[in-house]
């Protein structure tokens, strides 16, 4: 499955860099592509190991805001 977030908070590529890395370690994540710029971020995951919650509470427990689009 693949979804968009709307990410508040961040303000540096080292932002974007951490939401990435962070929720690349999950299981069940297979993509993720923060945009700085547009304050988003896609990401692509197997619903059977894990659902959007859990990536929304990951980037929440980063330090950021974070939403489906």
């Amino acid at each position: 499955m693949k979804q968009v977030l709307e990410i508040e908070g961040m303000s540096c590529k080292h932002c974007a860099a951490r939401i990435e890395e962070g929720v690349a370690s999950l299981p069940g994540v297979k993509k993720i592509k923060v945009n700085l710029r547009k304050q988003e971020g896609k990401v692509t995951l197997d619903e059977t190991e894990l659902s959007i919650q859990q990536v929304l509470d990951k980037i929440e427990e980063l330090g950021y805001q974070a939403e489906v689009k």
